[in-house]
């Protein structure tokens, strides 16, 4: 009887020690992962949890293999990123473009990883190519299909892109077969980091002859730039909604983190991530400031 009360006690004060770590949260290093990434940890903070913040800390695969070796404990993960992490499951080509199906089904394959999905956004952040409104009016770019019959008759264009933008099969490899064109060595300029504000400002600004960038469905500062994302109507390229990758045996030890974010996250429209990232990418001011106001006027802070 001893033994069994002792043995209790250890798993309790094992479980509260647990319970009581710092949890670490990252990002990649782009502008939405530094504004989510804060909007995680000020929910957590205000929820008593003390977070050891890490945003900006690096690529999807530095970040990916951090958080399975448990160098950090969450951070904001894509769906349609998180699907090349199965390329051996035997999945159908088509589950990219079924919201609800992909991240359905990836959350059961991760959590044989020991990873867990929280609640995703509506917005889909997905791939893009943006072109300055000039260009588009003047020859008609609307779609990718414009862009490769314009690449194809022998159009000027120069793509601003991360060197992953352009190694990635869901990137432009992908746009590149849907749509049957092909971007030359010389036709590129590879920026390190994958920023896309430095990637829309290059072609905004015509930097070294760029025209046409690298960008996301949700960035802030394409309008404000004069630029225009070309519409993908094939679906060349998966969905992208934002989701808490979180390590399961933090959430065992924090079981209110699904009662903490998924609300919030349920929140994060296209349209409010479009103005957050803005406000970031285009008036300099500081992620924590940012997500500070949003989950303020959202109601979710005091």
């Amino acid at each position: 009887m001893k033994r069994l009360v002792l043995s209790l006690l250890l798993a309790l004060l094992s479980f509260g020690a647990a319970q009581g770590e710092p949890v670490t949260i990252g990002s990649k290093v782009d502008t939405e992962g530094s504004v989510l990434a804060q909007i995680m940890r000020l929910m957590l903070e205000s929820n008593g949890i003390e977070v050891v913040d890490r945003s900006g800390f690096g690529t999807t695969s530095v970040v990916r293999e951090a958080l399975l070796a448990g160098e950090i404990d969450m951070y904001p993960e894509y769906t349609g990123t998180a699907l090349t992490f199965f390329p051996d499951a035997g999945l159908d080509e088509d589950l990219a473009t079924r919201p609800d199906e992909l991240y359905e089904t990836l959350r059961e394959l991760d959590a044989e990883n020991g990873v867990t999905y929280l609640g995703r956004s509506p917005a889909n952040n997905t791939w893009a190519i943006a072109v300055p409104q000039a260009l588009a009016d003047e020859h008609g770019l609307e779609s990718m299909a414009d862009l490769a019959d314009y690449i194809n008759e022998g159009g000027a264009f120069r793509l601003a892109a991360s060197q992953e933008f352009v190694d990635r099969p869901d990137a432009l490899p992908a746009f590149e077969a849907t749509y049957g064109f092909n971007v030359s060595g010389d036709q590129l300029v590879i920026l390190a980091g994958g920023n896309t504000t430095q990637t829309v400002t290059a072609a905004a600004n015509g930097t070294d002859g760029v025209n046409a960038a690298m960008a996301y469905g949700t960035d802030g500062i394409i309008g404000a730039l004069g630029m225009v994302t070309l519409s993908d109507p094939e679906n060349a390229v998966a969905i992208y909604q934002p989701f808490p990758a979180v390590r399961t045996e933090v959430v065992e030890a924090y079981p209110q983190l699904p009662e903490i974010l998924d609300p919030v996250f349920a929140a994060l429209d296209e349209a409010t991530l479009q103005e957050l990232n803005g406000r970031v990418a285009v008036d300099g001011e500081n992620p924590a400031d940012v997500a500070q106001d949003f989950l303020t006027g959202a109601g979710f802070l005091e």
